[in-house]
């Protein structure tokens, strides 16, 4: 009697079935994802800002999100927690540069507590968001 010998390949097939399902999965919920907007205000030439700069929104509600990095999600954060997170990244890279991007119909009180909050934090690099565009008069 001759003996089986053993098969040492992998089918691969149901891998490659339940990642295309996936990535229909995700194609068809990426758009439903709701992304928020801020009115910026225009002015006419304004330089780019650093890549890595930490971006604080503050919402025509006084609601603030923070993005830490290009790449992650805004998280809306009580004032007292956006601090917190400002002055770890600033305890690890003194040389953190934060942007306020304030909507055009937030009180310019606001913006400036959420400047002072962000100065009194130890950021030395704070600046303000703007779009490119022509200004409004």
């Amino acid at each position: 009697m001759r003996q089986r010998r053993l098969m040492n390949q992998i089918n691969v097939v149901p891998y490659i079935d339940v990642m295309l399902v996936l990535l229909v999965i995700f194609m068809v919920t990426a758009p439903m994802i709701q992304s928020g907007s801020v009115n910026l205000p225009s002015v006419d030439k304004v330089p780019a800002p650093p890549t890595d700069a930490m971006i604080v929104q503050v919402k025509p509600n006084g609601d603030l999100t923070l993005r830490a990095t290009s790449q992650s999600p805004d998280r809306p954060l009580s004032r007292r927690d956006l601090i917190g997170e400002v002055q770890d990244a600033v305890s690890a890279n003194p040389g953190q540069s934060v942007i306020i991007a304030a909507d055009k119909s937030v009180k310019y009180e606001q913006v400036m507590n959420t400047l002072n909050d962000l100065r009194n934090a130890g950021v030395n690099k704070v600046g303000l968001q703007t779009q490119i565009g022509k200004s409004a008069r």
